[in-house]
């Protein structure tokens, strides 16, 4: 009875230490929730989340409405950020989300999509090899889902002539229908 107790002891070991080996090579990434991730909004885009991004695999994280993918970790997402307010920064329209691209700490991107609440942003890391564009162009679908407050806008959206008074239009052609002057 002892010896099969020992077996059994060994074969429930065994087993444990295979499970470990197989799973052992992609914990959890360790993460920060941001401030808002308990909001409801999050939770619809986390569980829309794909599995793979531009040819990663999703991984596990150990914090709440948050996403990874990339093995070593390539690309980190992070639902209820505080949301930008307007900005000079460059914006993107991708399957109709504004992304708000920050290259500051390149080769690190953020991408930020932009007037949705709550925020959402994308981190991506271009060392390895990964595809800013893919990665939010694959994200998209997700991120719609958070209801949007804000559009980018390009300068010539906010300018009209009203803001510069009477200003002479000059790409107009001259009128040649008119008869020329008596005595020319």
């Amino acid at each position: 009875m002892k010896a099969r107790a020992l077996r059994s002891g060994a074969l429930v070991l065994a087993t444990g230490a295979i499970a470990m080996v197989l799973t052992g090579c992609s914990s959890d990434v360790p993460m920060e929730p941001a401030t808002d991730a308990n909001n409801a909004a999050c939770a619809d885009v986390i569980v829309r989340l794909p599995a793979t991004v531009d040819g990663l695999d999703r991984r596990f994280t150990n914090a709440q409405s948050t996403g990874a993918w990339g093995d070593p970790a390539s690309v980190l997402l992070y639902c209820g950020i505080e949301p930008s307010g307007p900005t000079t920064d460059s914006c993107v329209t991708v399957n109709g989300v504004d992304w708000i691209i920050d290259d500051s700490r390149a080769p690190l991107f953020r991408f930020e999509a932009y007037g949705r609440s709550p925020g959402l942003e994308v981190i991506v890391n271009f060392e390895d090899g990964v595809s800013g564009t893919n990665v939010i162009t694959e994200l998209s679908g997700s991120v719609k889902k958070l209801p949007q407050e804000r559009k980018c806008t390009s300068i010539t959206d906010s300018i009209d002539d009203s803001q510069f008074g009477e200003v002479p239009q000059t790409d107009v052609a001259p009128n040649t229908d008119e008869a020329p002057p008596e005595g020319e």
